[in-house]
């Protein structure tokens, strides 16, 4: 269990490593806003080239293997990176960066995989705690950035520091996973594991990636402009903006950590459904507060709330083992498409209401995934995929 906990934090620590320094990325290519947000799109592109495919090579590989190429991936992508940055190359630094998005999404869906298996075998929650080591890694991450920004450090030498510390992780780390076959498990009827697209023709699948949807893109929108919406709309100053999204972060780590124990008591329906219903009245009462304080108040209930959706999501894609690969990897590709995509849209929304009206956009993904909630039910291994859960 070890094993898949350090593997989600370094997947975290990767991830804000780029993300934490990319005004520095900018600064050396001389990149506008709008070529930067091209740039970004180059990796958001090449994970969701991988993402319908991962479940597959899973399937095939295994998740420890998976998890070796995605991390030998993010080393080529980071030491490409680098390059890019050190010839002030757009074209080198794009290649390392989709590269990276590919490498990224092979990682997710394999780590997703064995954090379910470890979960059916301890037989109560812990999905959530896995996504919390992702959030403490990349809160990691985050700051060593920020000091080594601090610090003069060029990000190209930041980013080979990376990529030997991937290579070395990517490749030990896994020998620690479950056994192989726990993910081929067979069953009475003898079903072979069903891999390729298949599973995107499942309803029950479907509505559970609806779901992720709404707490993907509830998670992403904050990320991105929390502290840009306090800053505009209440007119704090960059350090409160901050602090604000240091607000949303620490409540959804916080309870990442400590939601499996309501979800093993309450029922993951039950869960979901005041999630989603905390995130969106931490939404708009952020959004309409009129001073810092309530703002902060919402930003609490809206990090709690997007806290298990989207591991809770990978939980219910990964129910039977025999098609755990093909389910999470669909469900991760919706939920990445909301969290990466979802966010630029707002900004251009922002332009004409402003940033902070624009977030209530979300709630309407919210209110989606709240209504089709019961779908993630808890369902016995080898019910048919006709059969409609309920809660």
């Amino acid at each position: 269990m070890w094993a898949t906990f350090a593997i989600f934090g370094l997947n975290g620590l990767v991830f804000a490593s780029w993300a934490a320094r990319i005004p520095s990325a900018s600064d050396s290519l001389g990149l506008s806003d709008g070529e930067t947000g091209a740039l970004l799109l180059v990796a958001a592109i090449g994970s969701m080239i991988s993402l319908p495919l991962s479940g597959g090579i899973a399937a095939r590989i295994g998740t420890a293997n998976t998890v070796r190429v995605g991390g030998i991936a993010a080393t080529i992508a980071a030491s490409t990176i680098a390059g890019g940055l050190v010839a002030e190359s757009v074209a080198l630094a794009a290649t390392g960066l989709f590269i990276f998005g590919l490498g990224i999404g092979l990682w997710d869906v394999a780590q997703n995989l064995e954090g379910a298996e470890v979960e059916r075998r301890l037989l109560r929650t812990i999905m959530p705690k896995f996504h919390a080591a992702f959030s403490g890694g990349a809160f990691v991450g985050a700051l060593a950035g920020a000091g080594l920004a601090a610090a003069g450090v060029e990000l190209s030498s930041h980013l080979a520091a990376v990529a030997v510390l991937v290579l070395v992780i990517s490749l030990w780390i896994p020998r620690y996973f479950l056994p192989e076959q726990a993910h081929t498990e067979k069953h009475d009827d003898d079903t072979p594991a069903r891999t390729g697209f298949a599973a995107w023709k499942e309803p029950r699948t479907l509505l559970i990636g609806l779901v992720v949807l709404g707490a993907a893109l509830t998670e992403g929108a904050a990320n991105d402009w929390v502290a840009k919406a306090t800053v505009d709309g209440l007119g704090t100053s960059e350090a409160v903006g901050a602090l604000m999204f240091g607000v949303f972060v620490a409540s959804m780590t916080l309870f990442r950590f400590i939601g499996g124990g309501f979800i093993d008591r309450f029922g993951r329906v039950r869960v979901l459904q005041v999630s989603l219903a905390s995130s969106l009245a931490g939404l708009v009462l952020f959004v309409f507060a009129p001073n810092v304080f309530l703002a902060g108040v919402g930003a609490v209930l809206w990090g709690t709330g997007a806290a298990l959706g989207f591991p809770m999501g990978m939980s219910a894609a990964a129910d039977e083992p025999r098609f755990a690969a093909a389910r999470v990897s669909v469900v991760s590709t919706v939920g990445y498409m909301a969290f990466l995509a979802g966010p630029p849209l707002l900004g251009f929304l922002g332009d004409q209401v402003g940033i902070r009206n624009a977030l209530l956009a979300v709630g309407v993904a919210v209110l989606a995934s709240f209504l089709v909630a019961p779908a993630a039910a808890e369902r016995p291994a080898g019910e048919p995929e006709a059969s409609r859960a309920r809660s």
